[in-house]
């Protein structure tokens, strides 16, 4: 049994995501130009690009590719496709990290109170578990 083609598309659309979304944010002055970053915490941000680019070709590879065993397909797939969103929002718990550089805080407070990246991590980690659930629901059979 093949994954579903709607759990391929959300996973993939997922990745296209990441990758886009974090290229956008950190190819940026609030981070990689941003002129008063040392050096080693832009070679971190170059670390972390690299890592969504590689999630999200191993996401879209595990998405599509043909296996026997579905199951296994869905948890590498969902894996991949989480790690970049799940590791980013652990972040927050290191010694001395914030959500935003001083001069690049919101003058206004986003809706609940958090910070912008929770609502992407919020949106992708729920397209990803609905793409999982999807793949992974038993289907019901319908008696004529």
């Amino acid at each position: 049994m093949r994954m579903p083609l709607i759990s391929r598309i959300l996973f993939t659309l997922s990745a296209i995501g990441l990758t886009a979304g974090a290229h956008a944010a950190d190819l940026s002055p609030s981070h990689l130009y941003n002129d008063r970053w040392p050096p080693h915490a832009k070679f971190h941000t170059g670390q972390t690009l690299s890592m969504s680019a590689l999630l999200s070709l191993l996401t879209i590879f595990f998405a599509w590719r043909k296996t026997s065993d579905q199951r296994e397909a869905v948890l590498a797939t969902a894996g991949f496709a989480a790690t970049y969103w799940i590791t980013q929002a652990m972040a927050i718990s290191y010694p001395n990290s914030d959500f935003y550089d001083p001069e690049f805080r919101p003058a206004h407070r986003s809706k609940l109170g958090l910070p912008t990246q929770a609502y992407f991590e919020l949106g992708f980690l729920s397209s990803i578990a609905l793409a999982s659930w999807l793949a992974l629901r038993r289907p019901t059979h319908r008696s004529n």
